[in-house]
């Protein structure tokens, strides 16, 4: 049974996180959880939890949890939701008519990513796409 998570609690973690580590939301419980790098590689290895100081016990033991089934999600970073909206203004800014709306359909739900990059190759696109990427003008309405 899905356990309803309000918006408001995930969108206030995604912008306290920290950049080393990931976020995971339990999928029974609602709670979402942070597991720095070295939680998940003492997990991974089965690394005894007395290596560790007290405070990393539980997260070390949510990251074997985590590896061990499929009750957690992981959440998007701060950079993959920057990068979703740079593809949402990229999108916005091509001319041709038919090409956005194909382009803002690609990136509706999960693999948007993977659907867009596929887009904007098929479109031959791709280098106008790393060039509004990687360009301050991008912030300016820049047009394709």
């Amino acid at each position: 049974m899905a356990v309803p998570v309000k918006l408001k609690d995930l969108v206030e973690e995604l912008t306290l996180q920290f950049d080393e580590g990931a976020l995971y939301l339990n999928r029974q419980t609602g709670e979402v959880v942070y597991i720095r790098p070295e939680e998940l590689r003492a997990a991974e290895e089965n690394e005894p939890l007395e290596d560790f100081p007290e405070w990393q016990h539980a997260n070390i033991r949510i990251a074997k949890d985590l590896l061990d089934t499929d009750h957690y999600l992981p959440l998007p970073t701060k950079f993959d939701i920057h990068e979703y909206h740079v593809m949402e203004r990229f999108c916005a800014s091509v001319e041709d008519a038919d090409i956005r709306d194909d382009l803002c359909d690609a990136i509706r739900g999960r693999g948007a990513f993977r659907r867009f990059k596929d887009s904007i190759q098929a479109y031959g696109i791709a280098e106008a796409w790393y060039r509004y990427r990687d360009s301050p003008a991008r912030d300016s309405g820049c047009v394709v």
